[in-house]
């Protein structure tokens, strides 16, 4: 779900729960040919997944982090505010739990800005199709970069990095693995998670105008074909006027390196649909076994021997 975000959380919040719904009453059309999805059995249930972007509740920058985070404090799957009907300080993390368990979809919730011990994160939570709260990633890999006649951003002004991979082991597909934008510049990411089981990736990020057209796709080609998996991303889309502006052309590539968006939204608002085979991933590792072929990690490693002088 590309979403255009704007400087006032309520509507950014209300925003995504319009478009939340909007899409998943579209979700009867498959992303082949816009045919209604059969069931097997009658009493077999269609769980969609949905994937926000990057920063979703803020315009993306420093100057936003602190203002916009949310004190997530959490009980019992949930947020103590919502639990005990009081003024909620986490209404973002509220509205995506409420959003989950009501339409039983399964929410990765790109990011948004969270506090915790006078710390910022960027922060996404995955919430499973009852409603519980089943993996919190925070952003591993900051985006700190100085590129000449191009983009100068450090999010380390701001954020602070994670130090965990984040897998999300969901009821209804296996697992995947969370990483947010400029996480997926790092093979070793999502290899240690195709190593845990993991069928996909998903990765909200807000890659840029210099970066964007350059790498974007090309990322997460890599990450699909490198490890047989699925990789989904989920982009904010470009806001006019904007002091950052992202590349968008939120995507889903299959595990055999193909796309499988059911048409291209580029920088604009809007929804992309892509039916997985889950059986894809068997297919592809089964017929090109590289988990089976690849040596132990030490082989890998370069060992530095010092000279001794003669």
């Amino acid at each position: 779900m590309q979403l255009a975000s704007t400087s006032s959380k309520d509507e950014n919040i209300e925003n995504m729960l319009a478009r939340v719904e909007e899409a998943l009453s579209s979700s009867s059309s498959s992303s082949s040919g816009d045919k209604p999805l059969k069931l097997a059995e009658e009493e077999k249930k269609i769980v969609d997944i949905v994937v926000l972007p990057e920063m979703w509740n803020c315009p993306y920058g420093n100057e936003f982090f602190a203002p916009f985070a949310e004190d997530v404090v959490l009980d019992r799957g949930s947020s103590v505010a919502e639990e005990e009907g009081r003024g909620s300080t986490s209404p973002s993390f509220d509205a995506m739990r409420k959003i989950a368990k009501e339409k039983k979809v399964v929410l990765f919730g790109g990011s948004i800005p969270t506090r915790k011990d006078g710390k910022l994160f960027n922060t996404c939570f995955v919430f499973d199709s009852d409603g519980a709260l089943i993996a919190t990633h925070h952003k591993m890999h900051l985006f700190d970069v100085d590129i000449p006649d191009g983009i100068t951003f450090f999010e380390s002004k701001t954020l602070t990095a994670g130090d965990a991979v984040t897998i999300a082991n969901t009821k209804d597909f296996g697992k995947f693995g969370v990483g947010i934008c400029f996480d997926m510049r790092f093979p070793e990411y999502a290899r240690a998670c195709a190593l845990e089981g993991c069928i996909g990736m998903i990765y909200p990020g807000a890659f840029n105008t210099v970066t964007g057209p350059l790498h974007w796709a090309l990322l997460q080609r890599c990450r699909a074909v490198d490890n047989q998996m699925f990789v989904a991303t989920c982009s904010p889309a470009r806001v006019e006027g904007a002091s950052y502006q992202a590349h968008g052309d939120s995507s889903v590539y299959g595990p055999f390196g193909e796309k499988l968006n059911d048409k291209e939204l580029e920088e604009k608002p809007g929804v992309v649909y892509a039916d997985l085979d889950l059986n894809e991933v068997v297919k592809r590792r089964s017929a090109m076994p590289l988990n089976k072929q690849r040596r132990l990690s030490e082989t890998y490693e370069l060992c530095a021997k010092k000279e001794e002088n003669v």
